[in-house]
Parts: structure tokens; C-alpha cells; sequence
């Protein structure tokens, strides 16, 4: 257990790396979502390659998010019901299982695009309770005044899991082909596995029962209903998942057919947002997060990177692109770190896994968002297809500050 105040001397990043336990929840995190995003890519350009199709490779990439839709928000109530650890560890180790499963059938010379959706709604499960289970651990494993900071530096390495697994998974693709890319993505996850399973974890259990399953849920939407704070981070979440993070199933399209490029700079492609995303949770855990309303700077944040989007079609040129998507994803610092930190301090701690179930479940939007990409990409063209999203963004996230903003015009 940490101290309740810094010694003298100490800094609020030292002080939360003094954490055991902190430390493997943020490697778990890291590895975890490099490996998901080492898949995402290399299930996008075998998709590619093997149908020729945008849709296709937006089905594929959404199926990852989509069970989120339908587990994310009971993910939320087994986390109060059942030990996170054991949550975490099963989940992981169900990630492993199913990548080794792709790199076995794609060595037999058998595996098909449905193999890489089912083994991505598979995965998909796990990534349901990443919230209300690893992320909150996160957010409990150090002094509640340095909350904010732990969060900031595992958003950090979210970002950053974000621009080295793409990057990884272009070269590993060139030169692994797509069974060496998932034989290694089930052995990190082997990995993260035992590293959760030294985490030292106790928590309060509520009991289990299908009415209790019911009036949890209940309670929690009525939370966020009337509290203009926690439902605005539920609609700037939609609106982010929806237009915005849906930017990454036409990385593939974008990168091969717009620009004519291989697939380790595809995979460059797809890491400049998250660079750029990477920098941003850099400034916020060295230096804390710019003063300011919190729910005000989410807003902005996650309109930066909307616009980014919206602008894909002033620029030309591939490393054009790249820098206007790392731009854009200095935002999504500030957003990530924003959404969590704020759906941890405004939510009382007896329903913070619920709530951030719900806020899961505004994530599981995202394969929504990744089909409709699809969809305007086989009519526009991947890059109008990029501002179009973008666009749409802008005006939800406008529309929800002005709702914002009249349920609460005083400072939060």
C-alpha cells in the first residue's frame, strides 16, 4: 500500500511506480493491447489480399468490438460479483488460445476470412471487461490523489500499445506471413497471463442473481442518466467509437489502394495517430493535466481528432496523411485520460465497475462505426469516407456540449 502523502522529494511518477502491482496491471495493459492491434492489422491485409474487399476488411476489424454492444455493461456487474484477477487472467489467456488457434489453421494452409472474424469476437469478449476490470484495478492499486496520474501513464501505454503493435504487425506480416504473427500474439498473451496472476488483488464480492443482475444495470443507466457529467462522457464515447475510432478499419484500404503502399508502411500508417496519441499521455504524465473543466477538455479533445479526419481530404501524399493523423492524435490523449479519470472520481465506488461497464458498452459503437466506414468507402473512396466520419463527429460532439452545457452551465 502506498503512502497517503509523498515523502519529500518524491514525485507523483515515482511515487506511482513504487506500485507492484500497478506495474503489472500497466504491463498486462500494454502487452494486451499491443497483441490486439498486431491482429487487427494482420487479420486487415490477409482480408485485403484474400477478398480484394473495403467491407470485408471492415467486417473482420469490427468484429474485435463487437461483443462489446451485448457484454459490455454485464462485464461491469460480474466485476463487483467475481474476482477481477481471475477475470483478467481467463480473458487473457481465452486471447491466447484463440490466436494460436489463426496461426495453426493459417500454417495448414486453411484459414479464411470467418476464421479471423469468429477468433476476433472471441477476443472481443476480453476486451469487454477491460474497463470495469483492469483499467479500475489500475485506478484502485494506488493513492486515490494519484489516480489521476496512474491513469495518464497507463493511457500512455494504451497509445503507445496502439502505434507499436500496427508497426510490429506490418513487419511481422512481410515476414512471419499471418500464422508467425499470431503465434507470436498467443505467446505474449501466454505472458500477460502469468504476470496477472502475481498481481496481489482483494476486493469486496456482491451477490450474483438474475434480479440483482437487473436492478444493478438499472440503477447504474439511472446514475448516468442524471448526472450531466457521466452521460456526456457516454455520448462524447459513442460519438469517438462511432465516427472516430472507426478511422481504423480503412488504414488497409487507405494505405494499399489510395497510396499504393507495403504493408510494413500501411502498418506506419496505422501507428501516426496513435504516435501522436503517445506524446500527448507523455506531457499529461510528466506534467498533469492542463487545468480546466474537466468535461470541457473532453469535449475539445475528442473534437481535435474528429477534425483531423474531416480535413484527410486537404491533404496529399502519404506521410502528409500520417502527420495529420499524429496531430489528431495528441487529442485522443487527453480524451482516453479524461474518460476514465472522470467516470472514477464522479462515480461513487460501490458503482464504478457498472458505470464503466456502460461506458464499454457506448465503445461497443466502434464496430458499428467500422461497418458504416466500410459501407461509404465502397461509394466514396476511403479518404472522403474519412472526412465524412469526421464531419458527423464534429456535429454530435457539438450538439452533446450544448446539451452539456444547459443541464450544467456552472464549472463541475
Amino acid at each position: 500500500m502506498l503512502p497517503a502523502a509523498l515523502p519529500a522529494g518524491v514525485t507523483p511518477q515515482a511515487d506511482t511506480l513504487r506500485s507492484r502491482d500497478f506495474l503489472l496491471l500497466w504491463g498486462v495493459g500494454g502487452i494486451g493491447n499491443a497483441m490486439r492491434w498486431l491482429e487487427v492489422l494482420a487479420a486487415a491485409l490477409f482480408t485485403l489480399d484474400a477478398t480484394g474487399s473495403q467491407m470485408a476488411v471492415a467486417a473482420v476489424s469490427a468484429a474485435r468490438s463487437l461483443p462489446l454492444i451485448f457484454t459490455a455493461a454485464l462485464a461491469g456487474v460480474l466485476a463487483d460479483a467475481f474476482d477481477r484477477r481471475a477475470i483478467i487472467a481467463g480473458g487473457t489467456l481465452l486471447s491466447a488460445v484463440a490466436a494460436g488457434a489463426i496461426a495453426v489453421l493459417a500454417w495448414k494452409g486453411m484459414l479464411a476470412p470467418w476464421h479471423l472474424f469468429a477468433a476476433s469476437v472471441a477476443s472481443g469478449l476480453v476486451y469487454g471487461t477491460e474497463m470495469s476490470a483492469r483499467r479500475r484495478m489500475v485506478g484502485e492499486c494506488v493513492v486515490p490523489r494519484l489516480t489521476a496520474r496512474a491513469i495518464a501513464l497507463d493511457s500512455l501505454t494504451g497509445s503507445a500499445s496502439r502505434f507499436v503493435g500496427p508497426l510490429l504487425g506490418g513487419v511481422a506480416y512481410e515476414g512471419l506471413g499471418v500464422s508467425g504473427t499470431f503465434a507470436a500474439s498467443a505467446l505474449f498473451n501466454l505472458l500477460a497471463v502469468g504476470m496477472v496472476v502475481c498481481v496481489r488483488h482483494h476486493q469486496p464480492r456482491r451477490a450474483l442473481s438474475v434480479a440483482a443482475v437487473v436492478t444493478d444495470l438499472t440503477e447504474a443507466a439511472g446514475l448516468v442518466r442524471r448526472s450531466a457529467v457521466l452521460s456526456t462522457v457516454l455520448l462524447v464515447t459513442m460519438a469517438q467509437n462511432l465516427f472516430g475510432f472507426a478511422y481504423s478499419a480503412l488504414v488497409a484500404p487507405v494505405g494499399r489502394d489510395v497510396f499504393g503502399a507495403s504493408a510494413a508502411l500501411i502498418g506506419a500508417l496505422a501507428a501516426a495517430e496513435p504516435v501522436g496519441a503517445s506524446l500527448g499521455g507523455a506531457v499529461l504524465a510528466l506534467f498533469g493535466v492542463p487545468p480546466g473543466r474537466p468535461v470541457r477538455l473532453l469535449l475539445v479533445a475528442s473534437a481535435w481528432f474528429l477534425a483531423a479526419l474531416a480535413a484527410m481530404t486537404l491533404v496529399t501524399g502519404f506521410w502528409a496523411s500520417c502527420l495529420l493523423l499524429l496531430a489528431g492524435g495528441l487529442g485522443l490523449a487527453v480524451y482516453s485520460n479524461e474518460q476514465t479519470t472522470i467516470a472514477l472520481t464522479e462515480t461513487p465506488e460501490a458503482a464504478r465497475s457498472r458505470v464503466m461497464g456502460l461506458i464499454t458498452t457506448a465503445v461497443g459503437c466502434w464496430p458499428l462505426g467500422m461497418l458504416l466506414a466500410g459501407f461509404l468507402a465502397d461509394r466514396l473512396g476511403p479518404l472522403r469516407a474519412l472526412s465524412a466520419l469526421g464531419i458527423a463527429g464534429l456535429v454530435w460532439v457539438a450538439v452533446t456540449a450544448v446539451i452539456q452545457e444547459r443541464r450544467q452551465p456552472a464549472a463541475e
